[in-house]
């Protein structure tokens, strides 16, 4: 969403105003869930088009009358997306104070800083798409757009002063522009095919939908006879309309689809029909007008429902919205003008130095919220519950790591444990079911490794594959007779995590995108040959798959202990057994063709038909599948079978 929507080249345009209207409405709709606006994410696109196009026209119209000022065109920029989104944060923080976690306030804090510095984008590309589950409990993520277009601004003004001062005219500029589109554009449709979280946030795969409004201004507005104006109107919106109505998140996005809406919003910008039924009606120049503050308060709103899990309740989204269009009338006015008149009351160079020292200020406020999280604002009983978020592995930092072999008490090694994270959830309860506390557990694990011989990763952990090779060529010189153990989250390998799957994370041989039957097949090979040669050598025990939750346990626990809510987080064994189907069977398989020895830790955590994730009150979770030190515990009882066969 533009923030420089607002900016006025020369003469205020009814029909750019009214375009704003469009396009934070599409957006605002779409992320309330409304139906038949699906593809209401392509009003930012709308909007990015409007900001090249006025941008373009400050720049080269100061440019031509030898007037154009770096310094106030940044200023401006910033008297106008500044003081509402410094206040945006400031409420968003301490709204926080009172209702998040820790955890959740430190992702606050870090994300109002990352936006208070216009990197949000880059932030948010780290983290997730835009379109995953996740996204939706993060506060300030429509911010990214605010991001995109402040390196834009910073960027454009220094450039068009360049190609001026090299060659002179329009002409230069228009073709430097043109240039930059076809490269930024080519950029997208790659990057959107190979990397499309890239190709969402980046500016070099963005830029050439505000290029697309520099090159409408560039062109010129010409005295279009009344039906072709009506013509490229209608047009426009045929266009924007059609990618609103029948594109969905599941679309490739931004890539070539994004041409539908940008080219609609040139068209309409193109017609420049002032008295537009589309655009000068009264609601959508009051939308238009305040849409910069709506498109700010909206998504806060849109994440409060997702907290509050009524984001699917129809009178929830219909009271929300009607409150976004409110608070963004509230900011309007008691915020955006106000600021906006007082600051142009000053010279530049205070009103530079008060928007700067504000920010500076706030964005320090949430670095310190970002450092902690301020567990000690917490009621006492709501930090009972998020401590148990730390209550890992005391040596996880120092013995997770794929490179090392640690003993988890003292020698002679009375078991070996392999896996992945979940076995390090559990290597002290492994240790602590050891008869009369004597011997030790070697453990050998990594994070996210699958523990199948030959297996090939296709990501970033080749520290998996090197696991494997070393569990490979070392375990038959284990200690005779001592078991070993095998933990891992063998799902996700095969179906990917919760609450929605993901594409394979390694392979066989050749690389796959997809959890098809020929990797299946591949999978259960490797997993039996291993399993059956671990088998040979030794006692070998296949520990079940640990229930997972799919949500922060601590933080939704917490979470609803203080609204004063009673909240109860449990997976039922029906789920429980669907998503592991495909395992349990392979685990059956091995024990029927190799011997394996299979550890089942339902009876321990799962009762009438539930798996809790909870205690008398006290997590049993770490995070949405990790067991706690506490919640590890009630598996001891399993795993002193094991050393009742030595």
């Amino acid at each position: 969403m533009s923030a420089a929507a607002g900016a006025v080249a020369q003469e205020f345009r009814q029909d750019i105003n009214g375009l704003r209207a469009w396009a934070v409405m599409a957006v605002v709709l779409y992320h309330f869930g409304v139906a038949g606006i699906s593809g209401g994410f392509a009003g930012v696109d709308v909007f990015f088009v409007i900001s090249g196009y006025l941008m373009c026209g400050i720049i080269i119209g100061g440019i031509e009358r030898n007037d154009f000022s770096v310094w106030r065109f940044y200023l401006a920029r910033a008297r106008r997306i500044f003081p509402a989104l410094v206040v945006l944060c400031v409420v968003a923080l301490i709204f926080g104070w009172f209702f998040l976690m820790p955890e959740e306030y430190k992702q606050l804090g870090k994300h109002a800083r990352e936006s208070l510095t216009f990197s949000s984008n880059l932030r948010y590309f780290d983290e997730s798409g835009y379109f995953d589950v996740a996204s939706q409990e993060k506060w300030l993520l429509h911010t990214w757009s605010l991001s995109v277009e402040w390196q834009f601004y910073l960027l454009l003004p220094l450039a068009l002063m360049l190609v001026n001062k090299l060659l002179p005219g329009r002409r230069a500029a228009t073709v430097f522009l043109g240039l930059l589109f076809v490269i930024s554009l080519g950029l997208c449709v790659w990057r959107t095919a190979v990397a499309p979280s890239e190709a969402f946030y980046l500016i070099q795969t963005r830029a050439w939908e505000m290029l697309a409004g520099a090159l409408v201004f560039m062109l010129g507005q010409r005295a279009w006879p009344s039906m072709v104006q009506r013509l490229l109107e209608l047009v426009g919106f045929g266009l924007i309309i059609a990618t609103i109505a029948l594109l969905d998140k599941n679309s490739v996005w931004p890539g070539g689809w994004a041409l539908l809406p940008v080219v609609g919003a040139a068209l309409v910008l193109l017609a420049a029909r002032g008295q537009s039924l589309w655009t000068a009606n009264i609601p959508a120049q009051w939308l238009g007008t305040r849409s910069y503050s709506i498109y700010l308060w909206h998504w806060p709103l849109v994440v409060a429902l997702a907290y509050l899990e009524k984001l699917n309740d129809p009178l929830w989204v219909t009271v929300s919205i009607v409150a976004s269009l409110l608070l963004g009338h509230l900011s309007y006015l008691l915020v955006e003008v106000p600021a906006r008149r007082r600051l142009s009351l000053l010279s530049a160079g205070r009103a530079g130095v008060v928007l700067v020292v504000v920010l500076a200020l706030t964005a320090t406020v949430a670095q310190q919220v970002r450092r902690s999280g301020i567990p000690d604002r917490l009621p006492d009983a709501v930090a009972v519950i998020e401590a148990e978020r730390d209550n890992y592995n005391p040596r996880l930092k120092e013995c997770f790591d794929p490179e090392k072999s640690c003993i988890y008490g003292e020698e002679p090694v009375r078991a070996v444990l392999i896996g992945d994270s979940h076995a390090d959830a559990v290597v002290t309860a492994l240790q602590a079911a050891l008869p009369e506390n004597q011997g030790g557990i070697l453990f050998r694990g990594g994070s996210g490794c699958l523990v199948a011989f030959g297996m090939r990763t296709a990501n970033d952990k080749p520290y998996c594959e090197k696991l494997n090779q070393d569990l490979e060529r070392e375990y038959s010189s284990y200690p005779a007779g001592v078991p070993i153990v095998m933990v891992g989250r063998t799902s996700e390998y095969i179906r990917g995590g919760l609450p929605t799957g993901d594409k394979p994370t390694f392979h066989f041989g050749e690389a796959s995108d997809h959890f098809t039957d020929a990797f299946l097949d591949q999978f259960r090979e490797r997993y039996l040959e291993t399993a059956c040669r671990l088998a040979e050598h030794h006692p070998f025990y296949i520990v079940r798959p640990t229930p997972e939750m799919a949500v922060d346990v601590p933080t939704r626990l917490g979470r609803a202990m203080m609204l004063g809510q009673e909240r109860e987080i449990s997976l039922s064994i029906a789920e429980y057994k669907k998503r592991h189907a495909f395992v349990w069977a392979l685990q059956d398989e091995a024990a029927e063709k190799c011997g394996a020895r299979l550890l089942d830790p339902l009876p321990a955590l799962c009762s009438d038909g539930l798996c809790r994730s909870a205690q008398d009150g006290r997590p049993l979770y770490r995070d949405p599948d990790h067991l706690s030190e506490f919640g590890n515990r009630l598996l001891v009882p399993m795993f002193r079978e094991i050393f009742q066969h030595q």
